[in-house]
């Protein structure tokens, strides 16, 4: 078997009508015209697969080093979503240089039952750049219920319902399946997310398609999901834990599915960890640049540690400012 490695990937590209040119500022190439919305950097989903760009496994997609080295490559924390045949997480960048639709993910056990074989949307964001008053919607606002907010829908005039919270960069969002939510322009976003393309989109400001008609709406579903009880939420606070030898880790995120670290790093310091079977990881510099096991990881760029890795050591070269991400 080939030894494990931290691998890296050569992003997807999504060209959705919200998107902008911003990925380029980001080190992405873009095509010389049109709209980026998003760029999946570490995917494995038939909407798309990312490939690897590093090492013996390079120009194989990652479904396919799944298939090689399954549990070796996610770890038994992620069996069941092996045994679904899916890779468990999903990274993407986004450019939301116009407003999202308003959206709700479904949890596992709705998707499974209404969209075949696909898993729910728990999902987290941790604002990259933000313009003056940018903003996000978060869950809705108190006294909504699936009756007057179907009646808002009808005459559309859902922002009444609607909880909008100013962001800013640095800041996160915890997003779990059920939360009403709208990403809105002027911001770029990291985005670690259940393996899911699954979204039941609400209500899209009155704008249309590419093709000049409204885009298709899912408002039976998304009733059936929306949580209510998810009134007027918060921005994240992120929650200390360490401080050891120049490297700072606050939890941003933990859920079910993943738990997502912002870990800071003093220039010469370095990250000691293993991974020993139980759990991949996902690491990303947003600032900085570290060494991975010899892997050279500029912002803003990620690495897919694998389960069976075993000891590995995240050294930084410059301050550096990264995500850590893995299934507890």
């Amino acid at each position: 078997m080939t030894s494990l490695y931290p691998l890296t990937f050569t992003p997807v590209l999504k060209h959705y009508l919200w998107g902008g040119r911003n990925l380029e500022q980001l080190g992405r190439q873009l095509p010389l015209t049109g709209p980026v919305a998003e760029s999946w950097e570490i995917a494995g989903h038939a909407d798309g697969t990312t490939v690897v760009d590093n090492g013996p496994f390079a120009g194989q997609p990652l479904t396919a080093v799944q298939e090689v080295l399954g549990l070796d490559l996610i770890g038994r924390r992620n069996a069941w979503a092996h045994a679904r045949g899916k890779f468990p997480l999903l990274v993407k960048l986004l450019d939301a240089h116009a407003p999202l639709s308003v959206q709700v993910h479904p949890d596992d056990d709705y998707a499974l039952a209404h969209e075949d074989n696909e898993l729910g949307k728990t999902e987290m964001w941790v604002v990259l750049h933000a313009e003056p008053d940018a903003h996000i919607i978060l869950g809705v606002k108190a006294g909504a219920n699936a009756t007057n907010f179907r009646e808002a829908l009808a005459v559309g005039s859902l922002e009444p319902f609607l909880h909008v919270v100013p962001v800013k960069a640095g800041d996160h969002v915890c997003v779990p399946a059920g939360a009403l939510h709208a990403i809105m322009g002027g911001l770029l976003i990291v985005e670690i997310q259940q393996n899911s393309n699954a979204t039941y989109r609400v209500y899209d400001w009155g704008r249309v398609g590419a093709d000049g008609e409204p885009r298709q709406l899912h408002i039976d579903k998304a009733l059936e999901v929306i949580d209510f009880g998810h009134a007027e939420p918060a921005v994240g606070q992120p929650r200390w834990l360490l401080e050891s030898d120049g490297v700072q880790r606050w939890e941003l995120c933990r859920n079910h599915y993943f738990v997502t670290e912002r870990v800071i790093m003093t220039p010469g310091a370095v990250f000691h960890g293993a991974c020993l079977g139980e759990t991949l990881e996902i690491w990303g510099a947003l600032t900085g640049e570290v060494d991975v096991n010899g892997v050279r990881l500029p912002a803003v760029r990620f690495t897919l540690l694998p389960a069976a890795l075993g000891s590995f050591h995240v050294h930084a070269a410059a301050p550096a400012t990264l995500l850590r991400t893995y299934v507890a």
